[in-house]
């Protein structure tokens, strides 16, 4: 089944795998929904799945297939190569992420191997997930959440007095909370804390 929100992109894929016998196209939709609602009635082996498309996105409608119907094979195919969505949809039950510019006979190949449960993963989104993985993680990340609920009450121009009054915390308490802030941050002073939050928006 195709799952693509553009009908010249659904018409193009399913004319072009009639040139291999066998492979069918069974169905085609036009969005998440639709396809959640049609795979039930075609009951496709394997799913040709855009990411980007309004409503239900291609990475929840994968979610949504693959836990109704288990037996299931999605094959990501889309414009976008960003590690963090393809991180996305492996996670969503993927098998296989390819990009749009795929010659036809490695989009029937990666379909075959769908089918029998073998993934396919496009080098230019394989090597997107090594960079996403191998980055460095952002600033404060590691911040709990008591510590950002601090944070947020310094950049408010809050004193310790008024911050261990609005969380309901000792004074003592709170500089333990700053002074752990101070060093996840990597800043010397409280002013640097605090214009470190505003730049990397680590506080709403």
């Amino acid at each position: 089944m195709i799952v693509d929100d553009h009908p010249v992109v659904r018409n193009g894929i399913r004319f072009s795998l009639l040139a291999f016998n066998d492979i069918e196209v069974v169905g085609e939709a036009g969005s998440g929904q639709e396809s959640i609602d049609l795979c039930a009635e075609v009951q496709p082996d394997v799913v040709l799945m855009d990411l980007a498309m309004p409503g239900i996105n291609g990475v929840e409608t994968t979610r949504t297939l693959r836990e109704a119907f288990p037996r299931l094979h999605v094959l990501a195919l889309t414009s976008f190569q960003e590690g963090s969505l393809v991180q996305e949809a492996l996670q969503a039950g993927a098998i296989g992420y390819l990009l749009k510019d795929v010659s036809i006979d490695e989009l029937a190949r990666a379909v075959r191997l769908a089918a029998h449960g073998q993934a396919t993963l496009a080098p230019a989104a394989g090597q997107a997930l090594v960079q996403n993985a191998t980055q460095a993680p952002k600033i404060g990340h590691d911040l709990t959440e008591r510590e950002r609920e601090v944070l947020a009450l310094l950049v408010e121009g809050l004193s310790n007095q008024q911050v261990a009054e609005r969380l309901v915390i000792s004074p003592a308490t709170v500089k333990f909370h700053i002074s752990s802030i101070r060093s996840k941050l990597g800043a010397s002073s409280r002013t640097e804390v605090v214009i470190l939050a505003m730049q990397h928006k680590l506080v709403k």
